[in-house]
């Protein structure tokens, strides 16, 4: 199942617990895209390890966290004055609000075998 949105870095703790931290900025046309993306991770990892989401250290196979935020830009408008050795800046239009979704997923060994042949990670 290849991801368009998600791209994955991987760490792995002293226990052999492995990390998946991804990140994702989408414009609102792109939205219900990335947000399907996370879903279909997630609900791919419950419908193969049923024991999650829950706490390693509890005994589940792997536990997730997730994150967003909704940021509008607004573009300025840069102006150097060389004579005042100054810069000028003035506000434009607000732009659409752009929607981050960061997704971390933490596993046993088996979890994350599974979870990189799944999604070739």
């Amino acid at each position: 199942m290849p991801l368009q949105y998600l791209d994955f870095d991987y760490s792995e703790d002293a226990d052999g617990h492995g990390s998946f931290d991804a990140m994702a900025s989408a414009a609102p046309a792109q939205l219900a895209a990335l947000q399907a993306e996370v879903l279909q991770v997630l609900q791919w990892a419950q419908g193969e390890f049923p024991s999650g989401p829950a706490p390693l250290d509890e005994g589940g196979d792997w536990d997730c966290e997730l994150q967003g935020v909704q940021e509008v830009a607004t573009a300025l408008e840069v102006r150097y004055d060389a004579q005042a050795g100054q810069l000028h800046t003035q506000a434009g239009a607000a732009a659409a609000p752009r929607t981050t979704l960061s997704l971390t997923l933490s596993g046993t060994p088996q979890f994350c075998a599974a979870l990189r042949q799944a999604f070739g990670l």
